[in-house]
């Protein structure tokens, strides 16, 4: 019987203890840094950024804490590898997992912070500006944005990895093009609505007129608007109708205009009809909380049945259209029957025929 000879089991898996050990100590050591990191994020820095009025430098602290303690750690975890023997295959499949894993991590770390820097500037426009829509649009520009950098990250990932990159991006740009063409209406609603959160030719809340409808904006998508009409349903418009059609923001009028045509019988005399022009006059004046100092009132025509008064007003921007014009339209009708005032109506006088003269 031979001797149990030690050397022959110095190794395990084609590495001696001391390098196991080594490899075991650089992975505590980068475990370590990784939890200190961890502690002066959470403890430390955030009471120094405390002390500034800026509460972005508090989210940046909290976005890039978490990558960074996953970078160091997997970096301890190259190193630590680094220290041990292995075959050229294994060597292989662990260099591709080292560098789609640090790229992936850095492409993980890129995208919260561009997204926490975006967020902090989106909210700042919406407090200056007040705008409601913005709210529908902040969380899908950036999920976009976040959609476009892993996307990137990903492509870098797999070129680091050794995968023919070239070839995938040539069958993704085919594959994009086919669906392109098949979600043309869907992709043309977006742009849409990129174009309404960029122009802003209106907001929510204000009242549009567009093809028809005239209602209040209750909610503005990524691909649609929703309309709430004044009769009561809700239009849902898809986003590319606000590029290719004539909008009319009534909400961004200075006043609104009111015209009316009242026509008074033809035995009303002149005096009668000056009159009614000087009541009109007036009542602009009474209800100058309501009405703009600027109106029109004059006997604009002889219609079949009537002598017409053309009678405009303007509304003050704020007020309750409606509201306001039922209290103007009911002072008038008071003040007109109470001169002697009649309104006109169309009438049929009917003629008989002695049907003998006709012979």
């Amino acid at each position: 019987m031979g001797m149990f000879n030690w050397a022959d089991h110095e190794h395990f898996l084609g590495n001696t203890p001391a390098q196991w050990f080594d490899a075991a100590l650089v992975l505590a050591v980068g475990w370590l840094l990784g939890k200190t990191i961890s502690w002066l994020g959470s403890t430390l820095l955030l009471k120094l950024t405390a002390r500034t009025e800026n509460k972005l430098d508090d989210e940046l602290v909290l976005t890039l804490r978490r990558p960074l303690v996953t970078l160091v750690t997997l970096l301890s975890m190259v190193l630590s590898y680094q220290r041990l023997t292995t075959p050229a295959q294994v060597d292989q499949w662990m260099g591709r997992f080292f560098h789609v894993s640090i790229v992936l991590t850095m492409t993980w770390a890129l995208v919260r912070v561009v997204d926490t820097l975006l967020g902090a500037l989106l909210r700042s426009r919406n407090e200056r500006n007040d705008d409601r829509s913005n709210a529908q649009f902040i969380p899908a520009v950036r999920s976009s944005i976040k959609v476009l950098i892993w996307g990137l990250g990903i492509v870098v990932a797999l070129n680091n990895a050794g995968y023919d990159v070239g070839a995938l991006l040539a069958g993704i740009g085919i594959g994009g093009l086919a669906l392109a063409m098949a979600a043309k209406d869907t992709l043309a609603n977006i742009f849409g609505g990129v174009t309404v959160f960029t122009d802003k030719p209106f907001r929510v809340g204000d009242r549009i007129r567009l093809n028809g409808y005239d209602g209040i904006v209750e909610e503005v998508g990524l691909r649609s608007t929703r309309i709430r009409t004044s009769e009561g349903p809700m239009v849902i418009v898809p986003n590319i109708k606000f590029t290719d059609s004539v909008l009319e923001n009534v909400s961004l009028e200075p006043s609104r205009r009111v015209r009316h045509e009242l026509g008074l019988v033809y035995d009303t005399p002149k005096e009668k009809m000056q009159e009614a022009i000087t009541i009109l006059g007036a009542l602009v004046k009474e209800h100058g909380e309501d009405l703009e100092a600027e109106y029109a009132a004059y006997f604009n025509a002889f219609k079949d049945s009537s002598l017409n008064i053309v009678f405009m007003y303007h509304i003050r921007k704020g007020k309750e259209i409606f509201k306001v014009q039922t209290r103007v339209h009911l002072d008038l009708l008071t003040r007109f029957r109470a001169a002697g005032l009649e309104f006109a109506y169309p009438t049929q006088v009917q003629i008989n025929v002695d049907e003998g003269k006709l012979k």
